[in-house]
């Protein structure tokens, strides 16, 4: 809802009620006979003389300001990934070297300082923290039983967040599997199912009394993708199409089964609530009348956006989810197929010539964020979490303009009746960003990684942000 509120505001006494300053004798000997009282506008009031309307101007220094207010209940969060703030981890990406020389075995050492980190949230007025649990730190063999010593400490995490009123959003499965599995060929195998149906019938077991939302899968879209197409995520192949739509099928019923359990075991006060992560691309061709270019985007569009999404919540799979998760950014527009996005090579300078707006991965696209909303809520009738919404950029102004614009359309969005729920902003901390290693920027805090203590600060943004949270509300 869009609530104008009007300031006045006096720069001299105010006599008898009537708003002006009667000690003015100018304003009384030359206007007294003409003076009406003004209507409430902004400027000075045309039945006054020139004087008096200077004099008017001072006294009433009118602002207006809209405030996107939403929802009661709204969450605000921020979200992180194990295996890119934990470190100390053993799955595929422990010896896994990123593009910039860097791993993952310490990164932000989330791992030691989540009481510090939780800290942190209190400080940004988060209500919400969506984060995974590492399923190789708790499980040595399939089947096996859970770790209880890194089980404690995750239960005192949650704990930790309880304390502050923030509540938890716990994601199975983010981009990391155990080696064992790894080892018998991940998520290509269909002995991963049922390992990982195990895997969640006994944590849920153990954190049904402190966790009510569970998001299963985070992109397993960019998952299959990135490690079975493109080769940038271990095991690092290249154009195996039927890994990719098998990977995609296996995790679909992996979901299924998953939920099944959470609903079914997982009940313990509130009702439990379960869905995926589906990271949402808008794929355009840059110039309308290129036939190439636009069956490249078709293809993609089909292959990341329509196929993984048919295979999640398609027929009878939509009644295992309770809602629907979303990782929005942007998209990508094609130019003699070439994808015209910094993460893919192209030069900054060449994108701006070109007039595309960008961070340091895609194209901003906030008008998008309305459309896939709008789809989502006319095909599948869920209610929506954004899951993960950023942008990596040493520029603040330009983080705070982009955040700004995608909740406005993500305010538009609920005034025209998408059930959202909740915004968790990617990423509570600058992290280990998969291949990309420590260049991108997506933190509300910034980690100094040259200083064996990493010290964390907060960037503006983060105080933009906290305000947002705080008001639960944007003003503009």
């Amino acid at each position: 809802m869009v609530h104008g509120r009007i300031q006045i505001k006096f720069n001299a006494p105010l006599a008898g009620g009537l708003g002006w300053a009667a000690e003015d004798r100018r304003f009384e000997k030359t206007c007294w006979r003409r003076w009406q009282p003004p209507r409430l506008r902004f400027g000075p009031a045309k039945t006054l003389c020139s004087h008096c309307s200077r004099r008017w101007g001072k006294i009433f220094q009118m602002t207006r300001e809209n405030v996107l207010k939403f929802p009661s209940g709204f969450l605000w969060g921020a979200a992180t990934s194990p295996t890119q703030v934990e470190g100390h981890i053993k799955n595929e990406w422990t010896n896994f070297t990123a593009q910039d020389g860097g791993h993952c075995r310490i990164a932000c050492d989330h791992y030691h300082r989540y009481p510090e980190d939780i800290e942190w949230m209190s400080k940004l007025g988060v209500n919400a923290y969506r984060f995974g649990i590492e399923w190789s730190r708790l499980q040595s063999a399939p089947f096996a039983a859970l770790d209880q010593n890194e089980l404690a400490r995750y239960i005192n995490l949650l704990d930790c967040l309880q304390a502050k009123g923030i509540t938890p959003m716990v994601v199975l499965h983010h981009f990391s599997n155990p080696p064992r599995i790894n080892a018998a060929g991940g998520w290509t195998n269909t002995a991963t199912i049922p390992a990982f149906a195990d895997y969640v019938r006994k944590l849920v077991a153990a954190l049904k009394e402190r966790v009510y939302l569970w998001n299963t899968f985070n992109e397993p879209d960019t998952y299959a993708c990135v490690a079975y197409l493109l080769g940038g995520f271990p095991p690092q192949r290249k154009w195996r199409l039927g890994q990719f739509r098998r990977v995609v099928d296996h995790m679909a019923r992996a979901h299924v089964q998953a939920s099944r359990i959470i609903r079914r075991e997982g009940a313990a006060g509130r009702k439990p609530e379960v869905g995926i992560a589906k990271n949402w691309t808008f794929f355009h061709a840059y110039e309308r009348f290129s036939p190439w270019d636009r069956v490249t985007a078709l293809v993609c569009h089909y292959t990341f956006n329509k196929f993984v999404l048919d295979a999640f919540l398609g027929g009878w799979r939509r009644r295992a989810s309770t809602f629907i998760g979303l990782n929005y950014y942007g998209r990508v527009r094609f130019r003699h197929f070439r994808a015209m996005i910094p993460a893919s090579g192209t030069p900054v300078k060449e994108l701006k010539d070109f007039g595309f707006v960008c961070d340091d991965m895609v194209e901003r696209y906030p008008e998008g964020l309305e459309k896939i909303l709008a789809y989502l809520q006319r095909k599948f009738r869920l209610p929506v979490h954004i899951t993960e919404h950023g942008s990596a950029s040493a520029d603040e102004k330009f983080r705070e303009r982009d955040l700004r614009q995608n909740l406005a359309a993500l305010h538009r969005s609920i005034q025209s009746g998408a059930d959202v729920r909740g915004f968790f902003y990617w990423s509570l901390l600058d992290n280990f960003e998969w291949q990309f290693g420590y260049t991108k920027k997506f933190g509300l805090l910034a980690v100094d990684f040259t200083d064996e203590k990493l010290p964390r600060t907060m960037k503006p943004l983060a105080g933009v942000y906290a305000r947002i949270c705080r008001e639960n509300a944007i003003r503009e």
